[in-house]
């Protein structure tokens, strides 16, 4: 099949910042030598072999569960936000949806910057309760507030997903269901949630991908006590300039969320998550 001309502008784009970086990444994860000359490179498993000691694993350990705790913890609090979203009538639930879109609008660094001012020795929180009379808190450069900042940046992308199919399910199935007898635990647990299954694994996903490659809130918000894999990635290619190391570092989070989509695309086999129907 012939490819048209109005795609060709696509697939420069796709093939000069996609394809040619992920080459160049692949080609310095399995060469060794200087950065710097090119025709020294040598082909060599020895960067792989370097990920794989226990320094390195722990905090790939480090970082899939503070991504997972980060997900299940944007799960549980958005699924009940997106499901008394999409109840809501439609002039109401925009607002509502907007709410958690305005924050995205502005820059993620600045986003997570602001949590400084709040969680700080000498910021909004600690000095209300010093004033109270107790005394301050360590609320910063720990792995509760690279949660903290995990779950804030990364929450609309879990709520937005289970709205976008909740609010198609079919009020017909949910009417049948009543008729028929159950109650409303019964329909939501027979209904409801198995026809979001699809945007809930969509969600998670979303959260968890991000979450597990995120360097510049563990960076933040941590202190840059608690590294995590994107953290070291970072150093590799701005401090260390150990392209080798950190370019092999990328594949093997590569094939890591490569792997982690695959699994969750077999909970999400009906993309739509039921009828185009409205609460």
């Amino acid at each position: 099949m012939k490819m048209r001309k109005t795609a060709y502008p696509y697939v420069i784009w796709l093939g000069i910042f996609i394809v040619i970086p992920l080459l160049l990444i692949l080609y310095f994860a399995f060469t060794t030598g200087d950065s710097q000359n090119l025709s020294a490179f040598k082909f060599s498993l020895d960067n792989f072999k370097r990920f794989f000691t226990p320094i390195y694993l722990k905090v790939l350990g480090r970082s899939v569960n503070l991504a997972l705790i980060s997900t299940i913890l944007c799960l549980i609090l958005g699924y009940p936000a997106a499901y008394i979203i999409a109840k809501e009538k439609v002039r109401k639930r925009n607002v509502m949806i907007l709410m958690f879109v305005i924050p995205m609008w502005m820059n993620f660094l600045l986003r997570t910057y602001a949590w400084l001012t709040l969680l700080g020795r000498n910021g909004l929180i600690n000095t209300i309760i010093t004033k109270i009379g107790f005394q301050p808190l360590d609320l910063i450069y720990n792995d509760k507030a690279v949660l903290l900042g995990m779950v804030y940046n990364f929450l609309p992308f879990m709520v937005l997903p289970i709205y976008s199919v909740l609010v198609k399910i079919d009020k017909n199935l949910i009417e049948a269901a009543e008729d028929l007898g159950a109650n409303k635990t019964t329909v939501f647990s027979k209904v409801i949630f198995p026809l979001s299954i699809p945007g809930i694994m969509t969600g998670i996903t979303m959260v968890f991908i991000p979450a597990v490659s995120t360097f510049i809130i563990s960076s933040l918000l941590g202190g840059n006590k608690y590294n995590l894999i994107g953290n070291l990635i970072e150093q590799q290619f701005r401090w260390t300039g150990d392209w080798h190391f950190g370019s092999s570092m990328s594949i093997i989070l590569m094939i890591f969320i490569l792997i982690t989509m695959a699994l969750t695309s077999k909970f999400d086999k009906d993309k739509e998550g039921g009828g185009g129907g409205l609460w």
